[in-house]
């Protein structure tokens, strides 16, 4: 199951306007008010803080060039439609006060369509670090070890984790998810892998694999060994995990997207311990990209469409109540937000993630 927002594609004149609407309106005045502190991403995702305090956001990119349909040596036909690749993904440290940089240029993108609203992107996901400078970093597909196959040796970053030093050019190879994908298969459905949120667990990372409707984790061997895979919906739907953060009593827990048709209300956060199947933490909520604990033990999570995508990428900052369908939104009205950051009383929210140089990142206070 393909994730991102390709919904929003087919209705972009109508996505521009809630754009400039949300962009343009106040927040309600029991919620707190979205300050802009980063501008000018392509399709921004995951964020996360440094262990020095720094904020860096992975941005997904914009693909790359559709010189002549399929064949040609960077693009490849899926169902969706020609994918073309392009070495536009990137990271870039957001600085509160002071100008942003990328520190990172030249990932791996694939795009499915016309800038600047719309189209599916992947590429960089999510970075964790290990140290002030060395990271990891996920870099989506959408796909199948065969359809990455199409677009050569180019491409043959996509659907893995990179490993990296910040002060240093370059990336290498930590772990090939979609290779473990086409072996493993977790789900036993087709052979569909999209790593998206990462965690690091000692040596290792634990990875959501959107695709592959399970949670992996890959070891600095390059092993892998599965920690859960999500039921579907009630109604059948992929369950599409995002995201993957440590709760205080140190189990992992999930965000949950869902799959077409994107129902309002049918994701859930799932706590999963290993060895143990997965279990509801909180239900009721609709089309989830990221999570974060505050160091109460406070749970914030993101919803891409707070009405589901269908309805349009309107969505919220919301607190968790944990075993509860009932939650608080802390903002609203927010134009295709995706990644959470929480330092001090403030979350850090990646919107726009839809947009090809407008993405930004806001700062929301947290009551």
């Amino acid at each position: 199951m393909l994730i991102s927002q390709r919904v929003v594609s087919a209705s972009t004149a109508v996505a521009c306007t809630l754009l400039f609407t949300v962009a343009t309106a106040p927040a309600a005045s029991a919620q707190s008010e979205p300050v802009v502190i980063a501008v000018g991403l392509n399709n921004p995702r995951h964020l996360s803080f440094s262990p020095d305090g720094e904020l860096y956001v992975a941005e997904a990119g914009s693909g790359g060039p559709r010189p002549g349909g399929p064949g040609t040596p960077n693009c490849a036909e899926h169902p969706l439609g020609l994918y073309c690749l392009g070495a536009t993904g990137s990271v870039t440290h957001v600085r509160v006060h002071g100008p942003d940089d990328r520190v990172l240029t030249g990932l791996p993108s694939i795009s499915n369509g016309a800038e600047p609203v719309g189209p599916e992107v992947l590429g960089p996901s999510d970075i964790a670090f290990t140290g002030n400078q060395k990271f990891v970093l996920s870099i989506g597909l959408g796909g199948s070890d065969t359809f990455r196959a199409k677009f050569g040796a180019h491409g043959a970053l996509l659907g893995t984790l990179v490993t990296g030093k910040l002060n240093k050019s370059g990336w290498s190879l930590f772990a090939d998810v979609v290779a473990n994908e086409a072996r493993a298969n977790p789900d036993k459905t087709d052979i569909d892998s999209n790593p998206v949120g990462i965690l690091r667990d000692g040596e290792g990372y634990v990875v959501a694999d959107a695709g592959g409707n399970a949670i992996v984790r890959a070891s600095h061997k390059g092993t892998f060994r599965t920690v859960g895979v999500l039921p579907p919906t009630a109604i059948g739907a992929d369950a599409v995990p995002t995201s993957v953060v440590r709760g205080p009593d140190h189990a992992f827990y999930f965000s949950q997207l869902t799959g077409f048709p994107f129902q309002p209300g049918a994701a859930n956060i799932w706590r999963v311990v290993p060895g143990h199947a997965p279990t509801v933490y909180a239900s009721g909520l609709t089309n989830l990209t990221d999570l974060a604990f505050t160091k109460d033990g406070s749970l914030y999570a993101v919803e891409i469409a707070a009405n589901g995508l269908l309805n349009g990428p309107i969505g919220a900052l919301v607190k968790i109540n944990p075993g509860s369908s009932h939650h608080e939104t802390v903002a609203g009205g927010l134009f295709a937000p995706y990644g959470v950051a929480l330092r001090g009383d403030s979350a850090y929210v990646s919107t726009c993630t839809v947009c090809t140089g407008g993405g930004q990142v806001v700062k929301i206070t947290l009551h």
